[in-house]
């Protein structure tokens, strides 16, 4: 009751502040200036980082002990409920923000995905027209800026039609919300293998001499182009096979996954928590080094598909194995490993009662790229019949509670006494193992 009576009041003074504040706003103009609407891009963006400079201020604030209500300050466990709450209510708005900034950001950036489009046609023209000086402009030449052309246009046309996700990135961005490594591997070379063909076919609709036709039909032979399209075949494979482990392994528990806010370039190279992962770095590295000596050997020999050397083909075929095998490798299921009753300094040892603290101590509690308030907040444990919402105890610069491995919960009154089992709900809503612990009056 105290930690509602200081909401109360805490809210009675935000309201009146408030008041004030959207005042103001109508006086400075919609979507001018410091615009925090959400109605816009720039809106939504100045929105999403004042809230988030709110959050961390408030955040430290309380780590720090101050911004208690007196109603609450006297008691441990209720001034430690009323700045959970306080907090997670912080974060969802946070959480609210960045999701209408992402949206906003996603809808901007089909403009910026034909602006690269159309920017690497142009360079190809001009590398083209540099490379032909004193060596004369060929049909080859010709055809490969049309392919380039045609494909701008095809990609530019895709952007408009998924503008609202992502514009031509949208088939790369996985049900996560984040660029899927393995579909950005196969895209690049399904759009290289295109442009290829495409370059072919301008050379044949120009070719007149039956020799020529002859000898650009010949380039499309399997025994020229075997090492480009096994390749081509094995990522094509792995992006879908990937999806299909994900699915599974999450639809199993077996995987925990958090959605995104919005994709970010660093998703190719790292893992779901932001940390370098090496199977998807070299996976990247070793097949856009294949794809540019494939572009190479294109440019020297525009009159047939790359013949990719086996060795080269071979080690992309490793990499893709990695990469697989690292897929399958990853996550695993949380587990509660023991529970004991939390004493603090001074206390007595005693059996766990309601009212006390518990300490769950396990592995897996916090799920990659769940280290938001928005997410930890989301957290709950099952004592028996009650479900327990894990409180956020902040400290500077984050969190002492929940981590992955500890979480403390109290005990609450409408527990029975007895032998009663515990359990976790992580954020991703994968369910731990059952710990049974005894509960006295």
């Amino acid at each position: 009751m105290a930690v509602q009576e200081a909401r109360h009041g805490a809210g009675r003074g935000a309201g009146g502040g408030s008041g004030r504040g959207s005042g103001q706003g109508a006086d400075q103009g919609a979507h001018e200036g410091g615009c925090t609407c959400g109605d816009c891009p720039h809106g939504a963006r100045a929105g999403h980082r004042r809230a988030v400079a709110e959050f961390l201020a408030k955040r430290d604030e309380l780590a720090s002990g101050h911004g208690l209500p007196a109603a609450v300050a006297h008691s441990a466990s209720a001034s430690r409920q009323w700045v959970s709450d306080e907090l997670t209510q912080s974060a969802d708005l946070v959480a609210e923000r960045g999701r209408v900034e992402g949206e906003a950001w996603l809808g901007r950036l089909w403009r910026y995905t034909a602006y690269a489009v159309w920017g690497g046609a142009v360079a190809l023209l001009l590398v083209q027209a540099l490379t032909a000086i004193g060596a004369g402009w060929t049909a080859a030449r010709t055809a490969g800026l049309l392919a380039a052309l045609i494909m701008a246009g095809l990609l530019t046309g895709a952007a408009w039609l998924h503008r609202a996700r992502g514009g031509a990135l949208a088939p790369v961005i996985g049900e996560d919300n984040r660029l899927s490594t393995s579909r950005a591997v196969a895209a690049g070379w399904v759009l290289f293998v295109v442009f290829a063909v495409l370059v072919l076919v301008g050379q044949l609709a120009a070719a007149s001499a039956h020799g020529s036709r002859d000898e650009l039909i010949a380039g499309l032979d399997l025994a020229r182009g075997a090492g480009v399209v096994t390749v081509v075949a094995v990522v094509c494979g792995i992006a879908v096979l990937v999806r299909r482990v994900v699915g599974l392994r999450v639809l199993g528990q077996r995987l925990q996954k958090v959605r995104a806010d919005r994709p970010r370039a660093a998703d190719l190279l790292t893992d779901d928590s932001g940390r370098g992962s090496f199977a998807d770095i070299q996976y990247v590295v070793i097949s856009w080094v294949a794809l540019a000596f494939a572009a190479v050997r294109l440019a020297r020999r525009p009159s047939q598909l790359p013949d990719l050397p086996w060795g080269l083909a071979l080690l992309v075929l490793v990499s893709a194995a990695t990469y697989l095998a690292g897929k399958y490798a990853e996550g695993g299921r949380p587990v509660i490993l023991s529970v004991v009753r939390s004493r603090e300094a001074g206390d007595l040892d005693a059996p766990i009662r309601t009212g006390d603290d518990i300490e769950i101590r396990g592995a897996g509690f916090v799920p990659p790229g769940a280290q938001t308030a928005d997410r930890l907040s989301r957290m709950v444990v099952r004592i028996g019949a009650v479900h327990v919402h894990v409180p956020l105890v902040p400290v500077a610069g984050g969190f002492s509670n929940p981590t992955d491995a500890v979480l403390t919960v109290p005990v609450p009154v409408d527990v029975e006494p007895g032998r009663v089992e515990v359990q976790v709900v992580t954020a991703a809503g994968v369910e731990t193992n059952r710990a049974a612990i005894d509960v006295t009056d």
